[in-house]
């Protein structure tokens, strides 16, 4: 039972980014799934989350408009799609299955 997130890198501000979440050992279209964030000395944010079939969608203020959460049942996997990357959304993102796990993350670095 794991969750494996990728995508993550260096990036300047105004890019952007694909982040994958591969799940394995569960049954991944029972559960919602979430992206949430956590930057060095700050509390982990809920960044945003994605109803099971994907229908439901919710964003923290700070990124909507910027970021897309989307999932892809048939791969087991869920994505975060983030444009307009700005310096603040520097942090390490991990994906979480709500209710059962999450993942180790993924470092994203927005700097010139």
């Amino acid at each position: 039972v794991q969750l494996v997130e990728s995508g993550g890198g260096l990036v300047q501000p105004g890019g952007s980014l694909r982040l994958s979440c591969a799940a394995s050992g569960f049954n991944f279209r029972s559960y919602g799934m979430s992206w949430h964030r956590q930057a060095p000395g700050k509390e982990r944010e809920l960044v945003a989350i994605i109803s099971s079939g994907g229908v439901s969608r919710n964003y923290a203020d700070s990124v909507k408009g910027r970021f897309t959460i989307s999932r892809d049942n048939a791969k087991n996997t869920v994505y975060l799609q983030m444009n307009s990357l700005k310096p603040e959304d520097t942090a390490v993102y991990f994906c979480v299955a709500v209710g059962l796990l999450r993942g180790q993350g993924t470092q994203v670095t927005v700097s010139s």
